[in-house]
């Protein structure tokens, strides 16, 4: 690991590169990964009525450069000093010291710790002055009485002997804060402040002294890497204040799940980490995972609102799955992201299969970072079409990404991931903005204007600036709101009915048509149906798609067309094989979409099917 020198941005931040080599399988150098940090965030957790006006908290390199060193209301970066003056070669070891810091000619009381894996050292220090200034101003002042006194010579006497006792009780009492405030510091430096929870670099410490004790008896340890289930939207919707009390409470039920000499720890984030000592078979982490979900997995009172969270979870073993800190920490990683991917609020273990198909997503997450600045995405167009004539009716338009490597990626493939990683407003606005002015280009080319179709996520739907952004797009694209439709899904509107309700009916006041997509799929009943300001409802492909093989989705699909004619809504069906037309063309009077006729594509060629639709409504009829 690499750290550089403090470096300036556009903004005139300092920003710290972090650097490390990487290697491929074969230890072959491969390249070198780089993040880089503002330098104020690791000096962030300064607090004036803990380290007073003089003290520092630093970030200093072994070079002797730090990193970022904060004092009161300073930050600066880049200064120079003794490295091994202030640090102890044993990390374990050493007390605050009075020392003249040279950069600002201050005395200080000072501790320095190693960061382990880490080129640096965290310094903090309290100003002697300020330690002091109680017990001093204390000393001159019993000083002024004692003179004014002098000429009594007994009662001077007697009077510098009570000063003598008070003035050794105070510096008794100024050392004991020293060192209660040393103990604070080095608290806070390997614990997080919000859950009291071991810190990134405390948890380092600990699982390295781990596997060396399970390497020297020749036992197992076990590593549970826990993400927590749609935490940013719950953060998102209920306020910061309620995503800290939630993370508090799981960091308790995670404590109550767990032996005592098991460890857990938070990472950053909604990322926490178990570590479980002294295990000889992966059995015995079985039924410590399924605690902890059960746990987690209580509802929760948060913001006046009872809640239901859920975690994913990663399991590694030491020394089967990997023999250092970085391997196994990947391992529980991978493991991780295969539970949310199997469908969250659950466990799942490590395995050389998982490793190879976390490759791809590490290769997609890489690149899907930056591929909207790149100009990779691109919006396919699929065809809408009406149940009686057959002609096109409107289109819906799904984002696809040319990928450099992979080539063209459905949205399946990248939409999940864009969501995971906080992409998908931004992704989201630029794909409703295209819509927008595709449609009015066609309508300037000369076709009919016709409906365009654009699904919301979850994210998306709950977003503050959803209809600001969807007015501004309409305005700048100059397309009639009435040729706009919105699509949620049917999980997304029945979380919270009355939210749901307000957002639809400004979506309405904007003139744009609202669908429920999949509907069918999840637990909406006729009555909060007749409540959402809606105009179309799609069937959920599973009803239509096992007709030649069961019945019984034929029925389920024919009441659906049914409850949807009776509110007075379009019904669209997802068609694929010809059987399911067939069925369809004797239940369904509106619109169908799917395979069956098209798949998507792209603007141009979307462009020439309606050429080939207008030339054939020119074209004289024979019959």
């Amino acid at each position: 690991m690499v750290v550089s020198h403090p470096q300036g941005d556009r903004d005139g931040e300092s920003l710290l590169d972090f650097s490390r080599r990487y290697a491929d399988a074969d230890g072959r150098f491969a390249g070198v990964v780089t993040v880089s940090v503002h330098a104020g965030y690791f000096v962030s957790s300064y607090e004036a009525r803990v380290f007073g006006k003089r003290g520092v908290l630093g970030l200093l390199g072994t070079d002797g450069v730090f990193r970022a060193l904060r004092s009161g209301d300073t930050l600066s970066s880049g200064l120079a000093t003794d490295y091994a003056a202030l640090v102890s070669d044993d990390a374990d070891e050493g007390t605050a010291e009075v020392r003249l810091h040279g950069w600002d000619n201050t005395r200080r009381y000072s501790i320095a710790r190693k960061l382990f894996e880490f080129p640096l050292a965290i310094v903090v220090g309290l100003a002697e002055a300020e330690q002091h200034a109680a017990a001093a101003d204390l000393r001159r002042r019993y000083l002024r009485r004692a003179g004014a006194v002098s000429a009594l010579l007994l009662a001077v006497m007697a009077l510098l002997g009570g000063l003598s006792w008070r003035l050794q009780q105070a510096r008794a009492r100024a050392q004991d804060e020293r060192i209660e405030h040393a103990r604070r510091l080095e608290h806070l430096a390997f614990h997080d402040n919000l859950t009291d929870l071991p810190n990134r670099a405390h948890f380092s410490h600990l699982l390295i002294q781990g596997m060396q004790q399970a390497r020297r008896y020749e036992r197992k340890l076990a590593l549970l890497f826990l993400d927590l289930d749609h935490f940013k939207v719950i953060n998102d919707s209920l306020g910061h204040e309620a995503g800290d009390e939630l993370l508090q409470e799981i960091g308790r039920r995670l404590h109550g799940s767990v032996r005592a000499s098991d460890i857990v720890a938070r990472l950053s984030g909604d990322e926490f980490v178990v570590l479980l000592p002294e295990i000889d078979t992966p059995d015995q982490v079985v039924p410590v995972a399924e605690k902890i979900l059960a746990a987690v997995a209580r509802p929760f009172t948060l913001a006046g609102q009872e809640i239901s969270v859920t975690v994913s979870v990663g399991v590694t073993l030491f020394p089967d799955d990997g023999d250092d800190e970085q391997t196994l920490m990947k391992s529980a990683d991978v493991a991780m992201y295969h539970a949310k991917e199997q469908g969250k609020n659950n466990f799942r273990f490590f395995s050389q299969a998982l490793s190879t198909d976390s490759l791809e997503r590490l290769t997609l997450e890489a690149s899907l970072r930056n591929a909207l600045e790149r100009g990779e995405f691109r919006l396919c167009y699929q065809a809408r079409r009406s149940m009686s004539d057959g002609r096109i009716t409107g289109m819906e338009a799904l984002v696809h990404w040319q990928h450099p490597e992979l080539g063209l990626l459905p949205p399946c493939k990248f939409v999940p991931l864009a969501e995971e990683l906080g992409l998908i407003l931004a992704l989201g606005r630029w794909a409703l903005t295209s819509a927008c002015r595709q449609n009015v280009a066609w309508q300037r080319e000369g076709f009919p204007p016709l409906g365009m179709a654009v699904k919301l996520s979850e994210r998306q739907f709950i977003d503050e600036s959803l209809v600001k952004n969807m007015a501004s797009a309409l305005n700048d694209s100059g397309m009639d709101p009435q040729l706009l439709e919105v699509e949620i899904t049917e999980g997304v509107v029945i979380r919270d009915i009355q939210q749901t309700i307000r957002t639809l009916t400004d979506l309405k006041r904007l003139g744009v048509r609202v669908a429920i997509n999949d509907f069918g799929a999840g637990y909406s009943s006729l009555s909060n149906l007749q409540q959402y300001p809606i105009d179309m409802i799609r069937i959920h492909r599973s009803f239509i798609r096992d007709r030649g093989r069961n019945p019984d989705p034929s029925g389920l699909a024919a009441a659906l067309i049914k409850l949807g004619r009776s509110l007075s809504l379009t019904v669209i069906a997802e068609v694929e094989p010809e059987a399911q037309a067939d069925f369809l063309r004797t239940q369904l009077r509106d619109e169908f979409q799917g395979y069956y006729t098209h798949q998507p594509m792209s603007a141009e060629d979307f462009a020439q099917l309606m050429r080939q639709q207008l030339a054939a409504e020119d074209r004289p009829r024979t019959d």
